[in-house]
């Protein structure tokens, strides 16, 4: 079994968190600050590489953390989209992904994209902000790694900062927005695969703007809300169809087990 967590971190160092759970094999880490020196297995990008996200002024970005010794991970190369090497991946905005490889025994195993949508407004209107533009963004980054052929298995985990099955305090226009994006990552070739409940603790008393048969399971709580009283689910794991059936999530979301962000963890257990 091939263990791993997606988790926005908040900019919180949780370095110590992740390298003491011994199952664990790798983190998928959102908005993570630079992780110190020796402490990690392997970490994508180098712990001296840069660490900026574009347009942001505090040393954040997306990573993914080998904490176990059992698998071999080889980053992607990756280039802003102005840069002429195209044997390497494309990105839209500089820190919003990261993408690695995974061997065992010289064998591929899967590859692996840490996500996260950031939130953008339009000009002139400050008090407006939406984030789908940008996961749209990520899938034409993924695009490369689709091509519909049977041996490509990828696993696309992050904070991507919209809904799942409605718009905020029940707006269509905006839940065809959201939708958009997962139809468009299933035309892809990616599944979206949870966590939904049963697996993860359901949001309660239930939100009005949440439909009734919804399985969404709150991943996030705003700085007026508590784990407990966490109403939306912004975090979510994506698979190609070939690894739907192997891959199983759950949101680590019970009170209990939260931890220190304002993001649960979402853990996921791939059968390879």
């Amino acid at each position: 079994m091939l263990e791993l967590v997606s988790w926005n971190v908040n900019r919180l160092s949780v370095w110590d968190d992740l390298v003491a759970d011994p199952r664990l094999d790798f983190a998928l880490l959102q908005e993570s600050p630079r992780p110190p020196a020796g402490l990690l297995a392997g970490c994508v990008p180098a712990t001296d590489a840069d660490w900026t996200t574009a347009h942001w002024p505090s040393e954040l970005r997306t990573c993914i953390a080998q904490v176990s010794d059992r698998y071999r991970m080889v980053p992607r190369r990756l280039r802003d989209l102005h840069e002429s090497d195209l044997s390497a991946l494309g990105v839209s905005r500089r820190g919003t992904l990261t993408v690695a490889d995974i061997y065992r025994d010289d064998k591929h195993v899967v590859t692996l994209a840490s996500a996260y949508a950031a939130w953008e407004r339009p000009p002139g209107r400050e008090g407006f902000i939406y984030a789908d533009a940008s996961a749209h963004r990520l899938l034409s980054d993924l695009a490369p790694l689709l091509t519909g052929r049977r041996d490509e298995r990828l696993i696309v985990a992050g904070d991507f900062n919209i809904l799942h099955g409605y718009g905020e305090h029940g707006d269509p226009y905006f839940a065809d927005r959201y939708r958009s994006v997962f139809d468009r990552a299933r035309s892809m070739g990616l599944l979206y695969i949870g966590p939904q409940n049963p697996a993860g603790r359901q949001a309660h008393p239930w939100p009005d703007e949440l439909p009734l048969n919804s399985r969404n399971v709150p991943t996030y709580h705003h700085s007026r809300q508590t784990p407990l009283t966490a109403t939306r689910q912004l975090d979510f794991v994506f698979a190609t169809e070939n690894l739907a059936d192997l891959v199983t999530t759950r949101a680590l979301n019970d009170v209990e087990g939260w931890g220190p962000s304002d993001h649960c963890r979402v853990a996921i257990t791939a059968d390879l």
